[in-house]
């Protein structure tokens, strides 16, 4: 493998910011130094000048080819870690499904087949667990030991995803005992159905209603009866894709009183709103997701969760699935829309413009899309850092390019953009993934079983 010198950037980690030129070699970072004042020689030389030189990215919640609604989310994992690597974002860490009546080790085996051999970045799994048993939490350790040490239980989904609270303390339970992390999708999707069934008998069927049905209030409920399940098991907790102020509030006041309690949001969420899903005939559609998009006053919400480590984590729900062919199969009711925003790609770049704006720092950008995803899933500092020993898996970004994002430009697999026209300031320019280019100066040079599979150890905020 070429040893390369990345010369003449601003290195920026979570911790730190620093003009330095960086070695690699066998895939890893060997050294850092100040420019000019080493003797280094390299098979590579990348010019970062004027540039930052960033971690790749880790995206901890993506579902390429996931099934849902009768139709799959339209990246495969071959597609979808490409375009993860176009954004900038050099691991993922997907969700392997459980099926009813299955064991949670056919599940993983299924996805590991998925994946295996076709993946532009590296990847790990989570593993969904839909039917929560004594034999499915016998196996939640074997998971763990095997690298799947986070477990993800729906308050939402009746009939597909759903688990009773005498569940989801059951599994808590074994994660308290096992290292495990229970992830919850937190909507009471009881009240949701109900809500669901009268806005339809009313002739409610348009796009807005998806997010009118699911309420703020049932996002909170649920945020904090997982929460209290939590606490009465021992266990810590990881909320994911949190959208309403009411939720982070309830993240809030668990986590001031000391509770290992963790929550994620997506972009989606700061920068989408209701006015989206009430955009005219069914263009709607395009933006039905779960929990749902809210109205723009929640949005500071979760920037100054962000911002205060209320909320840890920027991941993207990644789940496309195209306008045509798919959305449209809710046309006439707006609960059979498949629920999901394509987001893996754009997800660097869309938090560097909220940097530009002044909503976070250069730092909290790398810290919530790189450091603190690695450590929350047992990757770092392997992953989601720049520093010897880690992979160098490396970003040469530019923070003066200009682009407009746009389905006609993007690469992931779906036939519109959430964020069609958006005009927002720095571009990902070259990626290396444990040192080899997969982007090289704006152009693809990967290929498909690139990427590894990497087992995760347990959380690094609870050791």
């Amino acid at each position: 493998m070429a040893r390369t010198l990345i010369t003449g950037g601003l290195v920026i980690t979570a911790a730190d910011e620093l003009h330095a030129d960086v070695l690699v070699d066998g895939g890893r970072v060997v050294a850092l130094a100040t420019h000019g004042s080493h003797g280094w020689t390299a098979d590579r030389v990348i010019d970062a000048a004027q540039k930052y030189v960033v971690p790749g990215g880790v995206d901890a919640h993506t579902h390429m080819e996931m099934p849902f609604g009768g139709t799959f989310a339209s990246d495969t994992f071959e597609t979808g870690t490409r375009a993860a690597a176009w954004g900038g974002t050099t691991t993922i860490v997907d969700f392997a499904i459980q099926s009813k009546g299955g064991s949670l080790g056919e599940g993983l085996d299924a996805w590991h087949e998925k994946a295996d051999g076709r993946c532009a970045v590296d990847y790990a799994f989570h593993m969904i667990m839909s039917d929560v048993h004594e034999s499915s939490l016998r196996e939640m350790d074997s998971l763990v030991s095997a690298g799947v040490s986070s477990f993800k239980l729906f308050t939402a989904y009746p009939g597909v995803f759903f688990s009773d609270d005498g569940q989801i303390l059951r599994a808590m339970q074994r994660a308290a005992s096992n290292g495990g992390l229970v992830m919850a999708h937190a909507e009471n999707g009881l009240a949701i159905d109900v809500l669901v069934e009268q806005a339809l008998a009313r002739g409610e069927r348009d796009p807005r209603h998806h997010g009118e049905v699911r309420k703020a209030l049932l996002e909170a409920e649920a945020t904090h009866r997982v929460i209290k399940l939590s606490q009465v098991a021992g266990a810590p907790l990881y909320v994911v894709h949190v959208s309403a102020r009411e939720a982070v509030a309830e993240l809030a006041r668990a986590r001031h009183e000391g509770l290992p309690v963790f929550g994620e949001t997506c972009p989606q969420y700061l920068f989408l709103s209701t006015e989206n899903l009430a955009e005219p005939g069914f263009e709607g559609a395009k933006y039905v997701c779960s929990t749902p998009l809210r109205p723009k006053e929640h949005q500071e919400a979760l920037w100054r969760g962000l911002r205060t480590n209320e909320l840890q984590v920027v991941s993207t729900d990644h789940c496309p699935f195209c306008f045509k062919g798919q959305k449209e199969l809710g046309r006439a009711d707006f609960s059979k829309i498949p629920n999901g925003l394509p987001g893996v790609e754009t997800r660097m770049d869309l938090l560097h413009q909220a940097v530009v704006e002044g909503r976070i720092s250069r730092r909290r950008w790398i810290e919530i899309a790189c450091a603190t995803p690695a450590r929350m899933f047992g990757l770092y500092p392997k992953k989601g850092t720049i520093a010897p020993g880690a992979d160098a898996d490396i970003v040469i970004y530019d923070p003066h390019a200009e682009q407009t994002l746009s389905a006609a430009t993007h690469h992931m697999n779906v036939d519109y953009s959430p964020y069609e026209g958006r005009q927002i300031t720095g571009r990902v320019e070259t990626v290396l993934l444990r040192g080899a280019p997969v982007i090289d100066g704006r152009v693809y040079v990967g290929n498909a079983g690139d990427g590894a599979y990497v087992p995760r150890g347990i959380c690094q905020y609870l050791d």
